[in-house]
């Protein structure tokens, strides 16, 4: 029997492993955890959505929607789970994000050609390996992993919003809708008056601060920028952003607020909401003073509070191929947010692809080679073509993927027509011989 082992049991990972256990590939699967943590994970299971909780925008006007799409007729297991375990969000996938975390994991402990070590993984295994140890790899396998890509790894912040019980958030200065009304009622609102929120920004943007060593407000990645970090901008800058009340009418004025706090549920019992947009690295005491000075949140009980951590990435371009291989080792390939992918999903896509390749691969079958039309083609050409020397991680978006040969009237429609013109592409792609294997 062919022999795979994965490093991590995170998106990626529990992707690839999945992808090639069913293809009746032995699949060792090395997990750290329980056994050692990292700053931001809390429970055993794999595929833990240590961020948001939301796997964003569920429509194919949307180049993440697209990306879901894809996964979901290529077999993901990730998409499956987060399907089953999908919790409102008007427009997007969000989850139940224990129930979600505990599907994927027995899905893969359950199955007989997963093999789970639990232990910490500090050197490249022999064989045919795929690292997807995640952006917070411990620093003894970050090192090997620099030592083998040429280079310093690069890295950058990210953060962490907090959760708070939706029993004590005050409902007579909230209430419930999405934005434009569109969907179903899912977000709980929180608005603030021009004093209020004056009021909030100039304590958010004099709050202590954890010390988080090595971090510079320029080192975070835009799309998960700490609030407070935000606020510095200018006083505005939350009002065009996380804030933003455009969309949302005030029940009790029948007027747009001044500025809106939005709460997203975070479980399936709906008994907690996480602050969108309020990733943050202040102190745990500040984030309780300042945030409670929203009036919804005067009395709220915060389960989890914001943290920060460190996101490592390869330089990949010239170091990885379109199949997150490295250059001149194939046996060894990267999955996941350490490839300069960013998101869960693109996560996940990487992983789905990287799977898909090694069991092509070892089970002597012709190289799946997803095109630039498709959004995990697209990805994965991004991270092995992409500037070298300035290379950030990058979410999936329709700038990346070929444009079309002929042209399309408004954006929507345009977009609407290359989600289409992929989604013909994979299904194509799904009669081939790598899926038709599967056991």
């Amino acid at each position: 029997m062919h022999k795979v082992t994965v490093v991590g049991a995170g998106l990626a990972g529990s992707e690839a492993a999945w992808q090639l256990a069913i293809r009746g590939i032995d699949v060792t699967l090395i997990e750290m955890r329980p056994g050692k943590s990292s700053p931001v994970h809390v429970s055993p299971y794999f595929a833990e959505l240590v961020c948001s909780n939301s796997l964003r925008s569920d429509e194919l006007t949307n180049a993440v929607g697209l990306l879901k799409e894809e996964l979901r007729r290529t077999g993901s297991l990730i998409m499956r789970c987060a399907d089953e375990h999908r919790v409102a969000a008007g427009g997007a996938l969000a989850v139940d994000r224990e129930g979600f975390a505990k599907a994927v994991t027995e899905a893969l402990r359950s199955h007989p050609n997963v093999h789970v070590v639990e232990q910490e993984c500090t050197d490249f295994p022999e064989g045919e390996v795929i690292i997807a140890s995640g952006p917070l790899t411990s620093d003894t396998l970050a090192d090997r992993i620099a030592a083998r890509t040429g280079g310093d790894g690069l890295h950058f912040f990210d953060a962490v919003a907090p959760i708070v019980t939706l029993e004590s958030v005050d409902q007579s200065s909230a209430f419930f809708a999405s934005r434009y009304d569109k969907g179903t009622a899912d977000y709980v609102n929180c608005p603030m008056t021009e004093e209020e929120y004056n009021a909030f920004w100039k304590e958010l943007i004099s709050a202590r601060e954890a010390n988080v060593h090595g971090f510079e407000d320029s080192g975070v990645f835009e799309g998960c920028m700490p609030v407070e970090v935000m606020a510095r901008r200018g006083i505005d800058t939350l009002r065009y952003g996380p804030m933003k009340p455009v969309g949302l009418k005030d029940p009790r004025t029948g007027e747009e607020p001044y500025a809106v706090v939005q709460l997203r549920q975070d479980n399936a019992d709906g008994t907690l909401y996480n602050l969108v947009g309020f990733q943050t690295h202040l102190a745990f005491g500040e984030q309780k003073r300042v945030f409670s000075m929203i009036p919804a949140l005067r009395d709220a009980e915060f389960v989890r509070y914001g943290v920060m951590h460190r996101n490592t990435y390869i330089n990949s371009p010239g170091v990885l191929d379109r199949y997150y291989r490295l250059i001149g080792e194939e046996r060894i390939s990267f999955a996941g947010q350490m490839t300069g992918v960013e998101g869960y999903v693109e996560s996940c896509a990487s992983g789905m692809l990287v799977g898909l390749e090694t069991a092509a691969r070892l089970l002597g079958m012709e190289p799946l080679n997803f095109p630039q039309e498709t959004a995990i083609g697209a990805l994965g050409l991004y991270v092995s073509r992409g500037s070298v020397g300035d290379f950030q991680p990058m979410n999936i978006n329709f700038g990346i993927i070929s444009p079309l040969d002929y042209r399309v009237k408004g954006k929507r429609n345009k977009n609407a027509e290359i989600s289409r013109r992929s989604l013909e592409i994979i299904d194509e792609m799904v009669k081939g011989e790598v899926w038709t294997c599967v056991s």
